[in-house]
């Protein structure tokens, strides 16, 4: 019985791993969602300065221009910064799924090891059963006992 519980320890040690591993992926696929979902912010900023730009052109204000300059100018600086970040990120998710997905393949390698040790086990204990059945018919007939509830006629 020993190796069947160490393998089912080592399932659930595997079990284990394979969630956090998840989770970490789970977290940094959330962390790369929200960088591009401020890259996307930052470009509508872009446009909506060059669409202030575009404004204040046919209007003549020249604070309008200035800040819609200004406002088109920053938003492309951080659109710059976060597509690098993205980058890195994504590379670092790539990494995080390949570990998962490395986990999970030893979780499901340790599950089959279980199931096969199980099997083994109630294989081992059928045997065992079956060979104490066997020398009990053994013993009762040689016993002379045909009746088999130990009183002899």
């Amino acid at each position: 019985m020993g190796s069947q519980h160490l393998f089912e320890r080592i399932l659930r040690i595997r079990e284990v791993e394979e969630e956090q591993s998840r989770r970490t992926l789970e977290v940094g696929l959330a962390e790369l969602a929200q960088l591009e979902l401020r890259l996307r912010t930052m470009q509508q900023r872009e446009r909506a300065g060059r669409s202030l730009v575009n404004e204040s052109a046919s209007s003549g204000e020249i604070t309008d221009r200035i800040a819609g300059m200004e406002e088109s100018r920053s938003a492309s600086r951080w659109a710059v910064t976060l597509t690098l970040r993205i980058r890195s990120a994504e590379a670092a998710v790539a990494t995080l799924r390949q570990d998962y997905l490395e986990k999970r393949t030893g979780r499901m390698q340790a599950e089959t090891l279980a199931e096969t040790e199980r099997a083994r086990e109630a294989a081992a204990n059928f045997r065992r059963s079956q060979r104490a059945l066997d020398d009990w018919y053994l013993n009762r007939r040689q016993s002379g006992d045909p009746s088999g509830d130990g009183e002899r006629n």
